[in-house]
């Protein structure tokens, strides 16, 4: 269950012969050093951090941590020290199974995004990015931001 003030949206049509994901979408802002939700019931997903607010980086990494553990498979950022979060989930799924190797379903795909636009960004990720073992279904914007903006994000995804 996404926490109170987050939103689901079945809005997100498939597009067929481009639609990498034809994914249900997910809205969920995170204010910084906020709690993190129960996301298990989404697993496997593909999580869109979108970053429009500054956080320190032990927050970052119990979130990309909790990412991870909570199913996440392909993660693109975009926005605030969008490279730092590239690296702290990265590290996260190598730190997750002791830096051996790593089962093909549990690979995660990471991608910054710091030198393009967010449209892009969403187009990527309805269009191009993918996962080596799994067909994700479902993606979960994940907004770190003090002021939400679930209509306008879950529409712009959904436009891409």
């Amino acid at each position: 269950m996404l926490r109170a003030g987050a939103c689901d949206n079945d809005a997100f049509p498939p597009r067929p012969g481009t639609d990498t994901m034809q994914a249900k979408a997910h809205y969920l802002q995170l204010r910084p050093h906020d709690a993190l939700p129960d996301l298990t019931h989404l697993a496997p997903f593909m999580a869109i951090v979108v970053i429009d607010d500054d956080s320190d980086e032990m927050w970052r990494w119990d979130v990309a941590r909790w990412l991870v553990a909570s199913g996440c498979r392909s993660m693109l950022a975009w926005g605030k020290e969008c490279e730092s979060w590239h690296d702290a989930v990265e590290d996260a799924a190598l730190e997750a199974f002791d830096y051996d190797d790593i089962p093909p379903e549990q690979i995660v795909t990471v991608s910054q995004h710091a030198d393009e636009d967010l449209d892009e960004v969403f187009w990527f990720a309805r269009h191009r990015a993918s996962h080596p073992a799994l067909r994700l279904s479902t993606a979960v914007i994940m907004h770190v931001a003090l002021r939400g903006r679930p209509d306008e994000l879950l529409a712009q995804l959904a436009e891409a």
